[in-house]
This record gives C-alpha cells, sequence and structure tokens, in this order.
C-alpha cells in the first residue's frame, strides 16, 4: 500500500509539516478541490459520468487513493460533502480491496438518514448473504483468521453497525439475525453479527422478540468458541436489561459457563490472560447474573432449560433439583472468586482479577438479604484488606463496593469495624479516593457511631478541598438531621459547617434548619436556636448566611429570648442590623421582614426600624422597595389587630417525604448511588421522632373521644340546673312559664327544660368550677356530667403547656395555643367542626375580667350573637364541616387574679338543636411568670419577709392512688412542674432535704405606678414532700394574696396529674 499510495502519504506528511492552522486549512482545501475535480472529471475534458454519479474514467488505484484522502480529511475534523457516488461503487466492486475501502468510507461518510443509503442496501444484502468470497479476497483474510467466505459477510456487518440509520435497520435486521444463527455461519461472523444486531437493538429497542428470539442465544451459549460467547453475551446483556423476564431461562446456560470458566479452567490458550481464563466473558456473565437477584433461591423460576449436559440428565432430576444444581453451582463459583483472588505483583493481572471480583461482589449485593452470609462475611473481609493498599485503583473500588455492600442488612457491624481505616482514605492524595470514602463514611452512619463520624468530617472540612466541600457539607447536613437524637446538636452542626466553610453552605441546607425549627416547637429547641443564633451572630465578622438563618429564626421566635439579659428586642435588632451594609440583597429582603417583626413586638424598636424602611424606600432593588414600603404603610392602612395578624409567626412547614437536601444529592449523583439509596432510608432517629409525634396525636385523640360522652352529659345536666334555678326565682316572684306555647319552646327543648332561645345563664362561678352537674339524663344540648373530669384535666395541661385540646365531642373540637412574654399574651382558639354537618349561628361570648385587657378579633360573625331579643336570628357564623373557626386574643394583665376567663360556646345543628358550652380559657396567673434564680441566702430572707396569713397560702395534698412511691425521679418530676409548668426558677442549695424543691418568679403585669415602671410581684414557692404518708405540701408566699392563692391552685392541680 505504500508503494501504491505515494500521494496520500505525501498530502499526510504536508500536514504534519504545516506550521500553522492557516496552512494546514490551505492545504485541506487545496485537496479537497484537487478530489472534487478528478471525482467530477473537470480535468478530463468533460468526460461523462456514470448514471450513479461515479467518474468511470478513474483507475481502481485514483479511486481509493481520493477515497482515502476524503477519509483522512474527515478524521481531522473537516467537513467532507462530495465523493458519495465514488464510495458507493468502491462498495459495489468484485475486489476485496475496493470494498474493503469502500465500506470504510461509508461507515465514516454517510449517516444512517443519508438518501445515498437506499442504493447500497440490495450491495450491502448481497453482501452479507454471500455463499463465497470476492475473488482477490483470499490473501487479505486468511491472516485474520477466517476464511475466503467471510470477509465480505464481516465487512457489511461492521458498516451496518456504524451507521445503523432507521431505513438500514428496517431493511437488514432479518438477514443480520439470519446470519447470527446459521449453522453455516463462521465463529467471526457470529461474533460481527451479535455486535452488530446490538447496535441496532439499542437504536430501535423493539427489534428483537425476547421470547422467541430466547432459544436462539440458548444455541449460542452452546458454541465453544469463547469469541462467540463472549459476543453473545454482550448482546445478551443488552437485550437482557430491556426486558430481563425474556431470558430468564438462560441463567442454567450462563451459570454452567461461569462454572466451565472459573472451577474447571476450561479455557483455550488465547483466551488466557495472565492465567485468568477469558476476564472479559467473565465479566459479561457476572453481569447478566446481576438482572436476576432472586436467581439465588433454589425455588427460583429462571432454570426453564438447562445446558445440554444438565439436559441429558433431566428425567432423573426430581423437580427443583436442577434449579438446586445450578444455585449450589453459583455459590461456588462465586466463593471460590472471593477466596482466590489476591493482590498480585503483575499490575495486568491484578487488574483483571479484581474485575472480575468487584462484580462478584456487585452480584453478591444485588442478592441482598436473600444471600448467603458466608458470601456477604468473605466479601466484606476482603474488601476491608482491599481498601488498605496502596494502588489506589484498587482501593478506589473496594470503597465504592463496600459502600454498595454495606447497604445489605446485617451488614453494618462488618463495615464498622474498617471506620479508621476509611477515615484514613478520607485524607487520601487522590480526591476520587477520597470522594468514594465520603460515600462510604455516608452509608456506614448510623444512631451509634453518628456523632462520631459526623465529628470527624466536620473536622477534615477545614482541611478538604474546595472541589469536595460542597459535597461534604450536603452530606454533614442530611447526616447530622438523620440521626439527631437531639435536634439541638443538628442546628450547632450546621452552624459549624456555616463558620467553616459557609461560601459551600447551599441555600437548601439554610432553609431545612428553618423548616426544622419551625416545625418542633416541642421542648426548647426554638428557644435554644433563637439564643445560638443570636450570639453567633454578635460579631461583626461572621458569613451572610448565619445572616440569613439568624434573622429568619429571630423575626419568628425570638421574642422567646427576649426576657433574657442581652438578648432584648432592641440588642437583637442592633446585632442583626450591624451586618446590613455587608449583606447582598437577598439578606437584606429578609433582614427588613425581621425589622418588621421585631417592630410589631417591641415598641422600643420602633423607632429603630423607621427610618431603615425609609431609606429603603428608594432602594434600587425592587424586592427589598417594596417589601420597605408595604411594612411601613401597614400600620396607618390597617387596624392594629389586623397587622398582628399578618406579622404572626409563619405556620409550620409542609412535611414531605423527601427534603430538599435529598432531592439534591439525587440531583447530583444519582438514583442508583450508595449514598441516595441510604438517604432515602429512615433512620431510628427519625421514626422516634415520627412515633412520638404519632403517639401524642393518639393520645389527644383517644383521651377527647373518653372525654366525648362525658362533655355531652355535662352540659345537659348544667342547663337542667339552670332551668331548674329559674323556675325557682320565677315562682318566688309569682310567674311561672309552663306552657310551651307561651315560652316559645318545641317538644324537645320543653323536655330539655330550655327556655325557646336555648340559651342557659351562666351558673355561678362556685357551680361551673364543679361543673354544676346534677344525674340528669337529659338531650344532649350542653356539657354531660361524665366529661368533667376529663375536662378538668384537660383544662390543668393547658396551664402548663403551650398548645391542646381543651374540649371535644361529636359536634365540636377547640383547641388553644397560647404563648406568653411578659406581661402579654397571645392565645389562638380553634373550633373545628366533627359532624357531618354545617354548624349554623355559631358564636362565642367571652367575659370581661378586671385583670386583663383583652383585644379579640376572629371569624367574622363569630362575637354576633343575634338580634336584640335574643333569638339567635342573624347572629354568628356558619362553620362547614371539617372547617374552623378561628379566634385571637391578645391580653395584658393589669392585676394578680385566681380565676380564669370564662368562655361560652354557642351554635345550631341542622336539626334546630341549640347547644351552648360554658368553658374556661387556661389562662392563668403562672401564665406571666418570669423564672428568678435566687442564692440561698437571698431567697431564705425573702420567705421569711412574707410571712403573714395575707401573703401565705398553703395545703397538703396526697399522691394519686396510682402514683409510683415518691422517690428521687418522683421529685424529679415535681421539680420539672415547677419549673417548665409554673415558669419558677430552681433555688438550688435552700432545699433542706431532697424532699423539697424551691423556686421563686416574678409576676408581671402591664399596670404603671407613679413613677411609670411596670408594677410586679414577686413570688416564692416551696413544694416539701413526705414518703411516708405518700403526701406534698404546697407553701405559696407572695406580696399579694391572690398571687399565693392561684400559684398554690395551680401547684396542686399538676403534682395531681404528676
Amino acid at each position: 500500500m505504500a508503494s501504491q499510495a505515494r500521494g496520500l502519504q505525501n498530502f499526510i506528511s504536508d500536514l504534519r509539516n504545516a506550521k500553522s492552522k492557516e496552512e494546514e486549512q490551505n492545504r485541506v482545501n487545496k485537496e479537497l478541490a484537487n478530489v472534487r475535480k478528478k471525482f467530477t472529471g473537470g480535468s478530463g475534458g468533460g468526460s461523462k459520468l456514470n448514471a450513479d454519479g461515479s467518474n468511470p474514467s478513474l483507475s481502481s488505484y485514483q479511486r481509493k487513493k481520493y477515497v482515502w484522502k476524503l477519509v483522512y480529511i474527515h478524521v481531522l475534523g473537516y467537513e467532507v460533502d462530495f465523493g458519495h457516488p465514488e464510495v458507493l461503487a468502491l462498495v459495489r466492486s468484485n475486489k476485496y480491496s475496493e470494498k474493503q475501502v469502500g465500506y470504510v468510507a461509508m461507515s465514516l461518510l454517510l449517516r444512517g438518514g443519508d438518501p445515498a443509503i437506499g442504493s447500497v442496501i440490495n450491495t450491502i444484502r448481497k453482501d452479507i448473504a454471500a455463499a463465497g468470497a470476492p475473488s482477490s479476497a483470499g490473501k487479505s483474510s486468511s491472516g485474520s483468521g477466517g476464511d475466503a467466505s467471510d470477509s465480505a459477510q464481516s465487512l457489511a456487518l461492521c458498516s451496518i453497525a456504524n451507521i445503523s440509520g432507521l431505513e438500514l435497520i428496517q431493511a437488514l435486521h432479518v438477514e443480520v439475525q439470519h446470519i447470527l444463527v446459521s449453522k453455516s455461519s463462521t465463529p467471526n461472523v457470529r461474533k460481527k453479527a451479535s455486535l452488530c444486531l446490538l447496535r441496532l437493538v439499542r437504536t430501535s429497542p423493539n427489534l428483537v422478540a425476547g421470547r422467541e428470539f430466547a432459544p436462539h442465544v440458548a444455541q449460542l451459549l452452546q458454541d465453544r468458541h469463547l469469541g462467540v460467547l463472549t459476543s453473545t453475551m454482550s448482546l445478551l446483556n443488552g437485550l437482557a436489561v430491556q426486558h430481563p423476564s425474556d431470558y430468564e431461562t438462560l441463567i442454567p446456560y450462563v451459570v454452567h459457563i461461569l462454572g466451565m470458566l472459573v472451577l474447571k479452567k476450561a479455557c483455550a490458550r488465547d483466551y488466557l490472560y495472565y492465567r485468568t481464563p477469558s476476564p472479559w466473558l467473565q465479566i459479561k456473565l457476572l453481569k447478566f447474573l446481576q438482572l436476576y437477584p432472586h436467581a439465588i433461591s433454589p425455588d427460583a423460576n429462571g432454570a426453564g432449560g438447562g445446558p445440554p449436559q444438565q439436559q441429558k440428565k433431566g428425567p432423573k432430576t426430581p423437580p427443583g433439583g436442577q434449579n438446586r444444581a445450578y444455585v449450589s453451582q453459583l455459590r461456588s463459583v462465586v466463593s471460590k472468586i472471593l477466596t482466590e483472588t489476591d493482590v498480585s505483583d503483575s499490575i495486568n493481572k491484578s487488574n483483571a482479577d479484581h474485575a472480575v471480583l468487584f462484580e462478584a461482589v456487585n452480584l453478591i449485593v444485588c442478592w441482598g438479604p436473600a444471600g448467603p452470609v458466608q458470601l456477604r462475611d468473605g466479601a466484606m473481609k476482603l474488601l476491608g484488606k482491599f481498601i488498605s493498599v496502596r494502588e489506589p485503583n484498587i482501593r478506589y473500588l473496594g470503597l465504592m463496593t463496600m459502600a454498595r455492600l454495606a447497604q445489605l442488612e446485617g451488614s453494618a457491624d462488618g463495615v464498622k469495624k474498617h471506620q479508621a481505616t476509611v477515615l484514613v482514605s478520607l485524607k487520601d492524595a487522590d480526591i476520587s479516593v477520597r470522594r468514594r470514602a465520603l460515600d462510604l463514611l455516608f452509608v456506614m452512619c448510623d444512631t451509634d457511631n453518628a456523632e462520631r463520624i459526623v465529628d470527624e468530617l466536620v473536622a477534615h472540612l477545614a482541611l478538604a478541598d474546595a472541589a469536595i466541600r460542597e459535597e461534604m457539607v450536603l452530606k454533614i447536613a442530611i447526616l447530622a438531621e438523620k440521626y439527631a437524637t437531639d435536634l439541638r446538636w443538628y442546628v450547632d452542626t450546621v452552624l459549624k459547617l456555616i463558620s467553616i466553610s459557609g461560601d459551600h453552605v447551599s441555600d437548601p441546607i439554610w432553609h431545612r434548619v428553618v423548616q426544622i425549627v419551625t416545625n418542633h416547637p416541642q421542648g426548647d429547641l426554638q428557644g435554644y436556636a433563637a439564643a445560638t443564633l443570636l450570639v453567633a451572630v454578635t460579631p461583626r465578622r461572621c458569613h451572610e448566611t448565619a445572616v440569613r438563618v439568624a434573622a429568619y429564626v429571630l423575626g419568628e421566635f425570638g421574642f422567646l429570648v427576649a426576657e433574657r439579659p442581652g438578648m432584648s428586642g432592641e440588642e437583637q435588632f442592633r446585632v442583626l442590623h450591624q451586618h446590613w451594609h455587608n449583606c447582598d440583597a437577598q439578606t437584606r429582603a429578609i433582614l427588613v421582614s425581621t425589622y418588621a417583626k421585631l417592630a410589631n413586638l417591641y415598641e422600643e424598636c420602633r423607632p429603630l426600624v423607621a427610618p431603615v424602611f425609609a431609606r429603603c424606600r428608594n432602594s434600587v432593588d425592587v424586592e427589598i422597595q417594596q417589601r420597605s414600603s408595604e411594612y411601613a404603610a401597614m400600620r396607618e392602612a390597617f387596624s392594629p389587630e389586623a397587622v398582628e395578624d399578618l406579622l404572626r409567626e409563619m405556620p409550620p412547614f409542609e412535611d414531605r417525604r423527601q427534603s430538599a437536601l435529598e432531592q439534591r444529592l439525587r440531583e447530583k449523583e444519582g438514583d442508583d448511588s450508595a449514598a441516595v439509596v441510604k438517604a432515602s432510608r429512615p433512620s431510628a432517629a427519625q421514626r422516634q421522632r415520627a412515633a412520638a409525634a404519632q403517639r401524642a396525636a393518639e393520645a389527644a385523640q383517644a383521651q377527647a373521644e373518653a372525654a366525648q360522652e362525658e362533655v355531652a352529659q355535662a352540659e345537659v345536666a348544667q342547663a337542667e340546673e339552670a332551668r331548674r334555678e329559674e323556675e325557682d326565682e320565677e315562682e318566688q316572684q309569682g310567674v311561672v312559664a309552663v306552657a310551651a306555647p307561651a315560652s316559645g319552646m318545641d317538644g324537645q327543648n320543653y323536655q330539655n327544660g330550655v327556655d325557646g332561645r336555648g340559651e342557659q345563664e351562666a351558673p355561678p362561678k362556685e357551680e361551673e368550677e364543679d361543673g354544676g352537674m346534677d344525674q340528669s339524663g337529659a338531650p344532649q344540648v350542653g356539657i354531660p356530667k361524665e366529661v368533667i373530669p376529663a375536662m378538668r384535666k384537660a383544662f390543668s395541661n393547658l396551664c402548663t403547656s403551650p398548645s391542646g385540646v381543651l374540649f371535644e365531642n361529636a359536634l365540636l373540637q377547640v383547641g388553644v395555643k397560647h404563648e406568653y412574654v411578659g406581661a402579654q399574651g397571645r392565645i389562638s382558639v380553634f373550633f373545628g367542626n366533627l359532624s357531618p354537618a354545617p354548624l349554623h349561628r355559631f358564636c362565642v361570648r367571652i367575659d370581661d375580667c378586671d385583670h386583663l385587657r383583652m383585644q379579640k378579633q376572629g371569624t367574622e360573625g363569630l362575637f354576633e350573637e343575634g338580634g336584640e331579643d335574643g333569638d339567635g336570628e342573624g347572629g354568628g357564623c356558619t362553620v362547614a364541616v371539617r372547617t374552623q373557626a378561628k379566634l385571637l386574643l391578645l391580653v395584658e394583665v393589669t392585676a394578680p387574679f385566681d380565676d380564669a376567663p370564662a368562655m361560652r360556646v354557642m351554635f345550631e345543628t341542622e336539626d334546630g338543636t341549640r347547644h351552648e358550652y360554658p368553658l374556661r380559657l387556661p389562662i392563668v396567673a403562672t401564665c406571666f411568670m418570669e423564672p428568678v434564680t435566687l442564692e440561698p441566702g437571698a431567697f431564705m430572707q425573702r420567705w421569711k419577709s412574707l410571712e403573714g396569713q395575707d401573703r401565705e397560702c398553703q395545703e397538703v395534698v396526697k399522691a394519686p392512688p396510682n402514683a409510683p412511691p415518691i422517690d428521687e425521679e418522683y421529685m424529679n418530676r415535681i421539680s420539672l412542674i415547677i419549673t417548665d409548668g409554673l415558669k419558677f426558677g430552681r433555688c438550688g442549695g435552700c432545699d433542706p432535704t431532697p424532699w423539697t424543691v424551691s423556686g421563686a418568679a416574678t409576676f408581671r403585669t402591664g399596670a404603671k405606678d407613679l413613677n411609670g415602671n411596670n408594677i410586679n410581684v414577686g413570688c416564692l414557692v416551696r413544694v416539701e414532700a413526705n414518703p411516708q404518708v405518700g403526701a406534698f405540701r404546697v407553701t405559696t408566699r407572695t406580696l399579694h394574696p391572690l398571687c399565693s392563692k392561684a400559684v398554690k391552685n395551680v401547684a396542686l392541680v399538676s403534682i395531681k396529674l404528676a
């Protein structure tokens, strides 16, 4: 060829010697012009072209030379858009040398949709079906191991695979399948046909009918030529990935071939690679078996047939025997791969052996828990050895495979043994090894080792490269949330991430912190987060992400820490505003909203916030400008109640099944990543939190259901008692109403003893606290007597808890959520309709109290009780099925008190029955307490100074009959009642015995003295236990008798419920 294509060699030399891109471009353009002229016959005086567009004047040598030049120019990346007729002329030639050039050029220069393809299909079909070889092909083909009959077939199959256009596939795929399964085809042709059909199937997936084609594949798998088996397995893997069930019957054949290679070493010398029998075929066989994880079971349905050696013994094999045979053989094969693979001195042999080994481990992973435990343990032990070798490729594959193996149930303990080695790999010089080590640490993390792994990762984050920091931050945040037994640790961890690598903390991470803090009002998480973030942003230099989180959390929950020293509303504003000039527009927009909420809660912040809003009205950023303008004009445009409602704390976020962090991890690593699979599984801590929430909801539901019937009966008894009192008063005055028409009662109301309006007078205070009940069995128009104990318990629980159900029956549920800061409180009451029909003329009456300033707002019509005659016409609102009416109370205490405000709920059902429920709001004196911590000496001095009958209240209460013995644990619960329930500060050191608990607090009021200062009342309490008799003595001392009485009453009820 060198002597015949001198012009081609000269052209290649000219291109290689070009000193610039322009020189090469000019030389290529010159050559393209010359070749175009030769093909069109321009230099021959206008010679006539053939019908197919080829130039008949060109010799075989010239045509091949010019076509080779076009191919070389195309390979260099230049556009070649002519010469196709000459290429097709070479394909049609009967000479092998011309046909070879033509097929190569056609594969490179033509595309599947090229119109010229249609004119050469018949030639390709003829070459595929050729029974003999072209006359000049003998010497050319003999060197490749084939004979003269398969040269043209091989060229045609390769071209079909490379072009694979839709027209070509539809026209020739039947011929390709026929050549593949034909017994007359040589091994070389079968190999080409297998790979060609694989390419066609990838282009057109539904080309092959799996169930009909599977027997033909079974025949190919019985071929003794390893080259044919290797090509067939490539085709089989491509087909089985698309339709696994169609090729399940081929599992025994695959296991048989694998056993021959691994167990018997039956392999020709040509396919031995460093004494390893055909490792590429072993890998393909193992990959096919990974598609059928259930094949390890002896009862699998995959063994519909078997290799010929097994089929001959079929009649003697009992049912299921064939399955058990290949399952046993498969286990032996995998076991031998695991036990005989080791690190070799030869890099090539080591690479081949480890490629097979890792595919075998992947097969064990695919089997899952159903696989043999011995194989899993052996694989884990072997991988532990590999992740500590010096070879980075083996260490990389070991870490990646161990991460997949660690996902299997029962593998956690085995993985944890290698935790120290994985931590060392986290500091490897190769970043790809570090990534795999990070994945493995993520997968092996659980509740037991979460804190250590997270702390190690956080410590390493400061030294990590920028390329891996974002991934580390994301996975640390997911682990901290997933395994946090205390969510305060989660908040601390994310703050560490922000301080160490704040630039890599994406928005979804800090958004998730806000979501978790908002959705977990239990305990002190919200207050802890507010205090911690305020401290974190106090320095002038802190990351902007920390400012964003702090701004949001302080705007929502800053009031929880406003009474602490150095954390007032004014201080919160000052700390946040110092970062204003260093923040971008997004952070400033968050700060503007926070300023509005601070100004709403604290009057002292309003003069500080107003100038900021005034300046921001002219901001170039539209978002900041709009927020500032709206917040500044809000108080002028709306009532204080409306402003309060607009700026109240945000509701809980929707709890999605997949968090934004898990979704981001899935986008970065894909669905098949071990880390993604791990993140999608709920941890034990997450299940515990969900279970705790579920138990709380179920307990509340059970308590409400148990109290439902009792409440209805108590209301009826109360109504009957009120009716009798009214009749007694009327009899004494000489006026008794006995006729139903005269009083406007229907039959049922007449029996109930309720007047025509359906109203009943509120019983005296003493009777209402008792429920005002008797044993009457009147129809349900009020609260039944049986509900009174449950109502008392619910009321008592709400006196010391922030939210809960106050009342519930089959028609109505009343829920309360209340919070207090100093002398002010915010009480939200929700009236939910549980009945199957709307509740009409629904209204609420709340008695005014001298000791409370109260602002009320709620659903439209909620406070309208009807016309002047009290008949209920035109008043109230309608509460639809499964909806709520809402009531918001803003209260400020002005004086000590010992009774709770009364609330009366009234409505009518569809049948016209009027219901009226007298309730009490859980607003008690201890709600307005502020804890005070006193030294023992100071406490005793104040205790003695408050002696006196008017200042002290004392009462002894017996422990409940079902209560455990009074011990240290019981006293710890009493201590929590004093500190968390009554809001008293524990005064340690002043209790003479462990059976005494002392506390101090200040009762805050909004009243002012002559100097303009708020009037507050100091309160002291002591609870003394007598374990021998099982009793407690509660003593309270304050400057005001009502305070002493109120604290004592709440303490007694709480101790009874302890």
